[in-house]
């Protein structure tokens, strides 16, 4: 059996608990919101002429505020939401590619990710391949057909980070496996194998790959701030500081220390952009001082700009020890001298997500939920 077999046999099969059946309702609306409030953004321009899939998919993930699937490192619902609405499927469809793109994402894993590729690519054309092919009826061969026709654009690189490349390459994986279904749909034919080479290639482990357990292994994690998932620590950090909050005028240094993996995507320390902002460790702390909780207004070309930020981000010292094998691993350490010599510090090893309670001003910290950093607590 090659691993396009393998996945195409389980996503066939799959019969969805209500459990797993709850995780695709949470995840079509939290994708549709992430897109409509993406509405008027500039990449809404620039995919107008793309098929609907690629637009669904480019706009869901321009604010990196979608779901991520921390396994895999892999944005999952703007690939498979898009993909399986674009041919007319379900919740079950929608599961499957799910499955699949966090399954194979896994067997990726961190080695994969670490080398500067973009998961959500990378595991997200197959399995949108896989949602799309379920969605239109295929049988296990034609699953597995559709897996193996999306291999030649299972691409996309973290250097784009901080473009609009970043979620054009989102969109055309999305493309990509839905025009892979079709074709496996009409009659084309493709060796299974091939994705076994490709995996081979691209520096996956065949025997980190589980078909065992919910759809969706370890779920998916929500975002508090709409940028990058590396930095919901470190913004979350600020946030946690003891005291009322920091006055940005008096900061006069500040500090972070933090595994090195933690950083992985995080690669523009002086942003130009909102974009790149969306990607800098920097940044994202001088917006957590400046805004308290940041949010859309934070990562525009006119907030990186602003003269108390870029002082903030030349504050910034970082400091990272040595590897980590994940976006959250060991702790975040942040100490920030003021003029009057105070220090502030706090580490926090899980970012916190604020609730409000109703008629309460105040924001009360409730633990961040995913059952993989759940499992390391």
């Amino acid at each position: 059996m090659s691993l396009a077999s393998d996945l195409a046999t389980w996503a066939a099969t799959l019969v969805p608990t209500a459990e797993d059946l709850e995780l695709a309702d949470r995840s079509l609306l939290d994708t549709l919101a992430v897109t409509v409030a993406a509405r008027g953004h500039d990449v809404e321009r620039l995919v107008s002429g793309l098929p609907e899939v690629s637009r669904w998919s480019a706009l869901g993930h321009v604010l990196d505020f979608d779901d991520l699937h921390m396994e895999s490192t892999s944005h999952v619902s703007v690939v498979c939401v898009p993909a399986t609405l674009a041919v007319g499927g379900g919740a079950r469809a929608y599961l499957a590619g799910a499955g699949v793109m966090a399954r194979l994402g896994g067997a990726l894993g961190w080695t994969h990710y670490s080398r500067g590729w973009h998961a959500t690519c990378t595991a997200g054309a197959p399995a949108a391949a896989a949602a799309a092919a379920v969605a239109l009826g295929l049988d296990v061969d034609g699953i597995a057909t559709a897996i193996a026709l999306a291999v030649p654009a299972a691409g996309g690189v973290q250097r784009s980070f901080g473009t609009s490349a970043k979620s054009l390459q989102v969109g055309f994986a999305a493309e990509a496996g839905v025009r892979a279904a079709r074709l496996a749909a009409a009659g084309a034919s493709a060796d299974a194998a091939a994705v076994d080479q490709w995996f081979d290639l691209v520096g996956g482990d065949p025997g980190r790959l589980s078909l065992a357990g919910p759809a969706v292994p370890g779920g998916l994690a929500i975002k508090v701030f709409p940028c990058c998932y590396a930095l919901q620590r470190p913004i979350s950090s600020v946030r946690d500081l003891p005291g009322p909050g920091v006055d940005a005028a008096s900061v006069v240094s500040i500090r972070a220390r933090t595994p090195a993996d933690t950083v992985q995507p995080l690669i523009h320390s002086r942003p130009r952009t909102g974009l790149e902002a969306k990607f800098s460790l920097e940044y994202s702390l001088a917006a957590a001082i400046l805004d308290g909780t940041p949010g859309f207004d934070s990562f525009t070309d006119e907030a990186v700009a602003r003269p108390e930020a870029k002082a903030l981000v030349d504050r910034v010292q970082v400091t990272t020890t040595p590897g980590g094998g994940w976006l959250l691993a060991g702790e975040f350490d942040l100490e920030i001298q003021t003029d009057d010599g105070s220090t502030l510090r706090t580490s926090m090893s899980l970012p916190r997500r604020p609730n409000f309670r109703a008629n309460s001003p105040q924001p009360v910290d409730h633990a961040h939920e995913c059952s993989l950093c759940d499992s390391r607590r």
